[in-house]
């Protein structure tokens, strides 16, 4: 199994070494941009982790939000791509359509890019309806690493929030997340 973090702009002084991947939020909404995106991205390349990056879903304008994620994250060829389906701090989430169509948005506008949903446990079991998570589903579990409670197929799983977001993938080298990562 794999190792990698996943950071957000609280987290400008993580270390990325011996990190097999890490996975950075780079937008929220239509009118969040991390600043620290770029920097946290070339430590990770420094350390030749696997680089993605993460869109905070809100309801609504869903086609505009895709948009606005690909436009302003830090992404290059080979990346990864994920939307995190989560309550606001509003208390909303987007429905299960929305979900979906943000989803099926960023595969539209970025053909070459693995695109990903994250989401808990939770919502997994009990909000999600359709069982679309693109091109693989991160799930948050907080239990032993590589061990969510749930029945569906998962490539990454996030299993700690402490002292940062820690999560394992099911690949069995680096050079094979790598490979999937640039699907042809």
């Amino acid at each position: 199994m794999l190792h990698g973090v996943d950071v957000s702009s609280y987290n400008t002084g993580y270390s990325a070494k011996g990190l097999d991947f890490v996975l950075i939020k780079a937008t929220e909404g239509r009118s969040y941009v991390n600043p620290h995106q770029s920097a946290q991205a070339a430590r990770a390349r420094e350390a030749g982790a696997v680089v993605g990056f993460y869109h905070f879903l809100w309801p609504g304008n869903i086609a505009a939000q895709a948009r606005y994620f690909v436009e302003q994250c830090a992404s290059v060829q080979g990346d990864l791509l994920a939307a995190d389906w989560e309550t606001t701090g509003s208390g909303t989430y987007a429905s299960n359509a929305q979900k979906d169509q943000f989803l099926l948005e960023v595969k539209k506008l970025r053909p070459t890019h693995r695109v990903l949903l994250y989401c808990n446990r939770d919502f997994w079991l009990n909000r999600d309806t359709t069982s679309y998570a693109a091109d693989g589903l991160w799930i948050a579990d907080y239990v032993t690493a590589g061990h969510p409670r749930i029945k569906a197929k998962w490539r990454l799983h996030q299993y700690t929030d402490s002292p940062l977001d820690k999560n394992v993938a099911a690949f069995d080298s680096k050079g094979e997340l790598k490979k999937w990562a640039h699907p042809a």
